[in-house]
C-alpha cells in the first residue's frame, strides 16, 4: 500500500462518524431536551474569561527566536464555571450562577457576557482588590491556514478572597440551593467554590466537577461527579492507560470515598465510561469525529448538560448520552464554545433518522 493511500484512509477513518447506538431511546433522550426551558441550575464557581488573540505571522524576531504576530482580532468568551453557565443559557435553562470577579475590566466583561443571555448576575460578587482570571491564548497562522496556539498567558488572583466575600458566596449559594434544588459546582481550584462550603449545601442534587481536589469533597452531598480520566488518575496517584480495570478499580473507589450515586468518566476519543452503585459499567462511544477541532471548555459542556438532563428527570444513563452528544458538538467548534438546544436536538434527529 502507497504512503498516499495509508494517509488517505487514516484521514477517513479519523472524519468518520460513529454509528448510532441503537441501544438509546432518541425519542426519550429528545423528551428531555425539549423539558431544558422548565428547569432552574444554581451554578457555584470559579468564573474565568478566556481570551483568544490572532495573529497573522509576520517574520521571525532579530531579537529574539520568536515570531512576531500582525494582530487580527481579540475574542473574549466565558470559561471556566462561566462557561457551564453559559452553556446552561444557550440549552434553555434558567441559571443562577454564584462566584466572584473582580472590580476590572475582566470581570466587567463576564458580567456583561451574562447579562446580553439574561442571566441573573445578583449571585456573582464583585470584590475589590481582586483579579478576575483571564486566560489569554495566543493565536498564530498565515493568511489561508489554520491557527496554531502558540503561547498561553494566565492572569490569577494573588492570595485569598476575604472572609466578607466567601461569608457573602455562602449565604447566596445555600438560598439559591434550598431553593431551585440543583447546583452545578465548578471547581477550577481558585476560591469560589470549596469543599468546606459544598458541605455546607443542601439540595436535591449536587453535581461536582473539580479540577484538581475530587476526593477533598468526601463528605458533601455530592449527587454524581463528572472528572476526566487524568484528574482521576491525579486523585489516586495512579496511571490508567489502557487498562480498562485499573479503571473500574479507581472509579468503584471513587464512588464509595464520595458515596456518590453515580460517576462519569470523560475519556477523550476513548467516549465515556459511567459507573453507578449495583450497576455494570456503560462505556459510550464518542458521538462524531475523533479528531476535534478544539476541546477548550469541553467539561464544562458536559456537566452542563448532564446536571440540567438530570435536574429534568433523567436517568443517569440518558442523561450521559446527552452529555456525550452535546461534547462531540461542541469539540468541533473552536474556542471555548457551548450548545445550543437547537443543536442538540438536530444531532438527535439525525441520529434517529439514521436508524431508520
Amino acid at each position: 500500500m502507497t504512503a498516499s493511500r495509508t494517509r488517505k484512509r487514516r484521514l477517513a477513518s479519523a472524519t468518520r462518524p460513529q454509528l448510532p447506538d441503537t441501544s438509546v431511546d432518541l425519542t426519550r433522550l429528545l423528551d428531555l431536551v425539549a423539558a431544558f426551558s422548565r428547569q432552574t441550575v444554581c451554578v457555584l464557581g470559579d468564573l474565568v474569561l478566556d481570551e483568544f488573540v490572532s495573529g497573522e505571522i509576520s517574520r521571525v524576531s532579530r531579537e529574539a527566536p520568536v515570531l512576531i504576530l500582525r494582530h487580527r482580532r481579540t475574542e473574549l468568551y466565558p470559561g471556566g464555571a462561566a462557561n457551564a453557565v453559559n452553556n446552561l443559557a444557550d440549552l434553555g435553562a434558567r441559571v443562577l450562577p454564584v462566584g466572584v470577579v473582580g472590580d476590572d475590566e475582566g470581570g466587567r466583561a463576564l458580567l456583561d457576557m451574562f447579562r446580553r443571555k439574561r442571566v441573573d448576575t445578583s449571585g456573582i460578587v464583585r470584590a475589590s482588590g481582586w483579579t478576575t482570571t483571564v486566560k489569554t491564548r495566543y493565536l498564530a497562522g498565515w493568511t489561508h491556514t489554520t491557527e496554531q496556539q502558540v503561547l498561553r498567558v494566565d492572569r490569577e488572583p494573588a492570595g485569598v478572597l476575604a472572609q466578607t466575600v466567601l461569608r457573602a458566596i455562602e449565604r447566596k449559594t445555600r438560598e439559591r440551593a434550598a431553593r431551585v434544588g440543583t447546583v452545578l459546582v465548578s471547581d477550577y481550584g481558585l476560591g469560589a467554590a470549596t469543599p468546606a462550603l459544598v458541605k455546607k449545601l443542601r439540595a436535591d442534587r449536587i453535581l461536582l466537577d473539580s479540577r484538581y481536589r475530587l476526593l477533598e469533597y468526601r463528605g458533601a452531598r455530592i449527587t454524581a461527579a463528572t472528572p476526566n480520566e487524568a484528574e482521576l488518575e491525579a486523585a489516586f496517584h495512579s496511571r490508567i492507560g489502557n487498562d480498562t480495570r485499573k479503571l473500574e478499580d479507581l472509579s468503584r473507589r471513587a464512588l464509595k470515598t464520595l458515596r456518590l450515586h453515580a460517576l462519569l468518566i470523560t475519556r477523550g476519543k476513548d467516549g465515556m465510561a459511567l459507573f453507578e452503585h449495583g450497576r455494570p459499567i456503560h462505556h459510550i462511544s464518542i458521538f462524531g469525529s475523533d479528531a476535534p477541532v478544539d476541546v477548550t471548555g469541553a467539561g464544562d459542556t458536559v456537566i452542563a448538560v448532564f446536571t440540567l438532563a438530570l435536574a429534568a428527570g433523567a436517568s443517569y444513563l440518558d442523561a450521559a448520552h446527552l452529555a456525550n452528544y452535546a461534547g462531540g458538538i461542541v469539540v468541533m467548534k473552536r474556542r471555548t464554545a457551548s450548545v445550543t438546544r437547537a443543536e442538540l436536538e438536530t444531532a438527535l434527529r439525525r441520529e434517529a433518522t439514521a436508524l431508520r
